[in-house]
């Protein structure tokens, strides 16, 4: 039979020749190992490639081909950090490999990124690692992975231990043939359905089968005593795994490649096409509804931005999966971004936007190669460079029929790192590297609180250290860190009179001007209010706006300890001039001169900003975390429960919030998430306010 794919450029025919497959599994868990184990079972020659912070922290494409399929494998980051990146794998794949390692369990993490896959109803098979580590066993592997995923957990290999501590094979529970891997090529024999070991876990699965069949009469067959026919039952296998109702568990190994073949066997008949795993519903650009896209070369073109790059040299390059319809060289194409529908509020990193580009030549993986290609069609996942306003997670669609597909959920980067340039030359690049920074990464914001200090908000501390080496390794930027500053505010706390007074003399036209002032406090966001009450012309009228805007200067500038001032009035009572010393700038400083005068530590305060945090535990941590945020100075509002999570609501000043991004996965066993929103400005405690007085 002659394979419907060029093995060269990986071109194919038909969407159903094509297998999009992400790994995915915790850090440690052997993931990328296996990763590469693929690769080099498939790859002639290929002999791995470079573990780093960068390859570790990003969603990274390969191909093969296997068989008559074209498999793009994709390795998907375990850090909870770079969860955007496992989101974007599992968009753009259509099965999963979900990795757990024998040695260390099934934790807290491990469920989470279960659930991730779960959302997006993709399915899966658990390749169990690390079996020839430590005190691993099988049998107890397996019946965790059950508690913890369900009863479709079913084995469809047992391993075979040609000594303790020592993976030499397994064997295929329906098709009863042991695959021997100890002479460093894969043998088959036939073993006996009564060993232990096989009879334990043949009956389940194929009682499983059985109940994802359609014939009633197999179940009677087969309490009967008779053989099913395997074939048959293979055919189950596959149907049941392309459903996402069984997730088969292969023992494999990530160091030697035993069981890799029967894995990617899997993948190659057991995984559905694109054709079979449905695409995600897309919209026209004024949110109407724009009909079915089919995984169908000759349909609509509808395809989406999955990840981007930047290179200071090449450029942007853009990972494009297209779901429905067929991209060319050349095409001029509409960009449809709309991050705020899908959000629920506006992203003024990410602006919403519908654009026009004409796309470069593009490319698709083959091997871990890029290669050129004229063409790319539904279900495949290819490389598009320059594409000059498409944005991770942007729709690409044809002009005659825009559409917009949802993005995934992108966390929100809620740890926050202040930083500077190191030096001068490094403030006249950080401006253009800090673009390209948060271009190829969504997840990322730039923020300047006060305008004196710029802010990374990270989704954890391995996403902020990586962003500093990018900035130092890819675009020669060097970077300090310092202390977060906390945008406090002060407001007057009782009510006050001053006097303020600017006279000098030295020679020619002095400066003279001398304004009374009563300075008291309005309600919580009430803002700034002037009130003129001078009589008699004590302050010539050409000059109360002066003075008024020598207070306004004072209050952006404080008077206490460097903050902005808000909810004041100040009323302008009375004063002097002279007719020849007095100007605009004399009581300009006579209006800031009063302000200085009336703040002291008895009548001024300072405001902390307060954020409103809803925060999502396992419900075994809600007491811990209560007790966390209380110790925040917090104040709990309430509690509820949904799906064994507990939802904590509570108002915490936001300088207790700096480090909680890390804090939370501690206190919840890498568990816990939160979002958080202003709220107020409330006073900050007396026994605080001192620190930051000094501080000034």
């Amino acid at each position: 039979m002659v394979s419907k794919v060029n093995a060269a450029t990986g071109q194919v025919s038909d969407p159903d020749d094509v297998r999009n497959v992400v790994l995915i599994g915790n850090a440690g868990s052997g993931k990328t190992s296996l990763f590469e184990q693929i690769l080099k079972t498939r790859l002639t020659g290929y002999r791995g490639e470079k573990d780093d912070a960068e390859r570790a922290a990003q969603l990274y494409l390969a191909s093969f081909v296997t068989g008559d399929v074209f498999v793009n494998l994709l390795d998907a980051p375990g850090h909870p950090d770079f969860v955007g990146d496992l989101r974007a794998g599992i968009r753009a794949a259509d099965a999963a490999v979900f990795v757990i390692s024998a040695a260390d369990g099934v934790d807290a993490s491990a469920q989470t990124l279960w659930q991730e896959c779960a959302a997006a109803n993709l399915p899966r098979v658990i390749a169990l690692t690390k079996l020839d580590v430590g005190h691993a066993d099988f049998d107890s592997s397996v019946a965790e992975c059950q508690a913890a995923f369900g009863e479709g957990v079913v084995p469809t290999h047992v391993p075979v231990m040609s000594a303790p501590g020592v993976l030499s094979g397994n064997i295929g529970l329906l098709s009863l043939l042991e695959h021997d891997y100890s002479d460093g090529k894969v043998v088959e024999r036939a073993v006996k359905a009564d060993d232990s070991h096989v009879e334990a876990y043949r009956g389940p699965l194929i009682e499983g089968l059985i109940q994802e069949a359609e014939d009633d009469s197999l179940m009677d067959r087969y309490l009967g005593g008779e053989e099913l026919d395997t074939e048959y039952l293979l055919d189950d296998l596959m149907k049941a795994v392309a459903s996402a109702n069984l997730y088969p568990v292969v023992p494999v190994s990530s160091a030697t490649g035993v069981g890799v073949e029967e894995l990617i066997r899997l993948i190659e008949h057991g995984f559905p096409t694109p054709s079979l795993h449905p695409n995600p519903v897309a919209t026209t650009p004024d949110g109407k509804p724009f009909g079915d896209v089919l995984s169908n070369a000759d349909g609509p073109l509808v395809a989406q931005v999955i990840r981007t790059t930047t290179d200071p040299f090449a450029g942007r390059l853009s990972m494009v999966r297209i779901f429905s319809g067929t991209l060319k060289n050349d095409d001029v194409l509409h960009v449809s971004g709309h991050r705020s529908r899908f959000a629920g509020k506006a992203d003024t990193d990410h602006p919403d936007h519908d654009n026009e580009e004409r796309i470069g030549l593009m490319s698709g993986a083959v091997g871990t190669d890029l290669k050129a290609r004229n063409k790319a069609i539904a279900g495949e996942i290819v490389m598009v460079p320059k594409l000059t306003t498409a944005e991770t997670s942007d729709t690409l669609s044809d002009k005659a029929h825009p559409a917009v597909v949802a993005n995934w959920k992108l966390p929100d980067p809620l740890l926050p790192l202040a930083i500077r340039a190191a030096t001068r030359n490094d403030e006249d690049k950080l401006a253009a590297a800090l673009a390209r920074l948060a271009l190829e990464d969504a997840n990322v914001r730039l923020d300047r609180t006060g305008g004196d200090q710029l802010v990374l908000w990270t989704t954890g501390q391995a996403h902020a250290d990586l962003l500093v080496a990018r900035l130092n390794d890819r675009y020669g930027v060097k970077v300090v860190q310092e202390d977060l500053k906390i945008p406090l505010r002060e407001t007057f706390i009782a009510k006050t009179a001053a006097l303020g007074r600017h006279v000098k003399q030295s020679g020619g036209h002095g400066q003279y001007a001398v304004c009374n002032i009563e300075v008291e406090p309005l309600p919580r966001g009430a803002g700034f209010e002037f009130v003129d009450k001078v009589v008699g012309g004590a302050v010539p009228r050409q000059f109360i706006p002066s003075v008024e805007k020598g207070v306004r200067s004072q209050l952006d500038k404080g008077v206490l300890a460097g903050f902005p001032m808000v909810d004041v009035r100040v009323t302008l009572t009375d004063g002097k001039s002279h007719s020849v010393d007095s100007s605009d700038m004399a009581f300009q400083m006579a209006g800031s001169l009063a302000m200085k005068e009336a703040a002291s530590v008895k009548t001024v305060a300072l405001l902390e900003p307060i954020d409103l945090v809803t925060i999502t535990v396992g419900e075994e941590y809600l007491g811990a975390t209560m007790t966390d945020v209380s110790g925040r100075r917090g104040q709990v509002l309430g509690s509820d429960s949904e799906n064994h999570k507990a939802i904590i609501r509570a108002l915490v000043p936001a300088s207790e919030l700096s480090r909680y991004a890390i804090d939370l996965r501690g206190i919840a066993h890498g568990t816990g998430s939160f979002s958080r929103e202003f709220h107020a400005y409330e006073l900050l405690p007396s026994n605080l306010v001192e620190g930051y007085v000094k501080k000034a």
